[in-house]
């Protein structure tokens, strides 16, 4: 959610799942893996439903006309059509593979490039636009990191603070001593908080088709949330290894709000979203509504499998993935964020070195996480910094080179399959085809991946993809 996202939570390693079974809590089994990425497979219904009584805000979607005649650097528009043929054929074959549609922008020396497939809306038909907004899900968490490494540049706080400095008595309960744990292992997800999103009754009631489509317009408190992360034991102790929270977020923003007595909202608004332009960036809060243009978003909204019925998501209350995986957000944004994060226009060079410094503890993992910021190695060698991120409805992927000269960010409008994701990140940056419809494994993410097609039944949110590397 979410990871990704949404808020999102991810697929449990072996070693985690020894863990588990060792005498960790069910709801631990589904934490600790996303790194990278944070993809929910969230998903998969059995029945039929109709959405609850509410007025759609979302409105039609727009195309860009501009788009139809991009031109760069004085030549046709053919030529960056040329340029990312490849990339748009990996485009095409997520499409192919069930996907309804996908979104996306480059930017490069060249310029920009727009590239879209598939449908925005499987009732009309309607394409997908090429300045869709969309749930961006846990590559919120970059906007977090940001804040709160600004922070410290200014001396209002120490990332190694303890989270208890900030917030006293909050993280407490089944072994969980905020005590113990830092702001620094919040955002590197080395502080073993308990992901809420691996409850089995929290999946229940937001994120399975009976709860989403009941409560998906209610209102959750982040206090909702953490309440929820502290029923459950810690996976590990604070600093000793590295898994994916959502609840990191949760707190990180919460630390953020004390240290300024600002809301999160406002402060990713005045110190990233207006300095850099961001018009199509949004920080929702309690709203359920969709900005205009964008694409429906579908799920299945369910962990089966073999679920078949495929659900309108696009409306949902984005406090239920507050902070972790909330903004709402556009592939040209996401690249203009990037980039300037990247080029040292947002922290000043110690706060962005640590940023883009995995931890040890998540190499270990195979994941080389940083601070809200992951480090991706093409199979051409080619090294990117980005997050990725999903949630119900919503899977993207935002990437750029460390110089954030050459940026990728692009959106899925399903959520069942990242089948063919990784591939397009190779596609953009080495040229490579993508592997025909169908002859993919289902976690699309090469040697990355966690895991296939989930198998069995599943007891907490499920990640598709892990490492966030397209190829070993």
């Amino acid at each position: 959610m979410a990871a990704q996202s949404m808020a999102t939570t991810a697929a449990t390693t072996a070693a985690a799942r020894r863990r588990a079974r060792a005498g960790a809590r069910a709801g631990a089994r589904t934490g600790a893996r996303t790194g990278a990425v944070g993809i929910v497979a969230a998903a998969l219904a059995v029945t039929a439903f109709a959405a609850p009584a509410q007025a759609d805000t979302r409105g039609p979607d727009r195309t860009d006309r501009a788009a139809t005649a991009d031109r760069t650097d004085g030549t046709a528009a053919a030529a960056p059509e040329r340029r990312h043929r490849a990339t748009q054929r990996a485009m095409d074959a997520i499409v192919a593979g069930g996907i309804p549609g996908v979104t996306g922008q480059v930017r490069d020396r060249h310029g920009v490039w727009k590239g879209t497939a598939g449908v925005g809306n499987r009732e009309t038909g309607a394409p997908r636009g090429k300045n869709d907004r969309f749930r961006i899900a846990s590559i919120t968490k970059t906007f977090v990191a940001t804040v709160l490494l600004q922070l410290e540049a200014e001396g209002r706080l120490d990332l190694d603070d303890t989270v208890d400095r900030h917030l006293p008595g909050l993280v407490t309960g089944n072994g969980h001593d905020g005590t113990r744990i830092t702001v620094r292992q919040l955002l590197s997800h080395t502080s073993g908080v308990f992901d809420f999103y691996g409850d089995e009754g929290y999946a229940r009631k937001y994120m399975l088709a009976e709860g989403f489509l009941k409560h998906r317009y209610d209102y959750r408190s982040p206090q909702a949330a953490i309440a929820v992360a502290m029923s459950h034991p810690p996976v590990f102790a604070p600093g000793s290894d590295y898994a994916y929270s959502n609840t990191n977020y949760v707190l990180a923003a919460l630390v953020m709000e004390k240290v300024t007595g600002d809301t999160y909202e406002n402060q990713v608004r005045e110190r990233i979203i207006k300095p850099l332009g961001l018009r199509s960036t949004t920080v929702p809060g309690n709203d359920s509504s969709m900005p205009r243009p964008s694409s429906r978003a579908y799920s299945k909204l369910s962990f089966d499998p073999a679920a078949t019925t495929i659900h309108d998501a696009t409306l949902q209350n984005a406090s239920q993935s507050w902070a972790d995986g909330d903004m709402i957000s556009s592939a040209a944004d996401l690249n203009r964020f990037h980039s300037a994060l990247m080029r040292g226009k947002l922290l000043p060079g110690k706060q962005l070195t640590a940023m883009k410094t995995p931890s040890a503890q998540s190499v270990a993992r195979g994941e080389d996480y940083g601070l809200g910021l992951t480090r991706v190695r093409t199979g051409c060698g080619t090294e990117l910094f980005g997050h990725s991120g999903g949630w119900i409805g919503s899977l993207s992927y935002a990437l750029t080179t460390e110089d954030g000269r050459h940026a990728l960010a692009y959106n899925l409008n399903g959520d069942w399959s990242a089948a063919g994701m990784q591939e397009l990140v190779e596609a953009e940056y080495c040229g490579t085809a993508p592997a025909a419809a169908g002859k993919r494994t289902d976690a699309g993410a090469g040697a990355g991946a966690d895991q296939g097609p989930v198998k069995g039944p599943v007891k907490g949110p499920v990640k598709v993809f892990g490492s966030g590397r397209p190829t070993r």
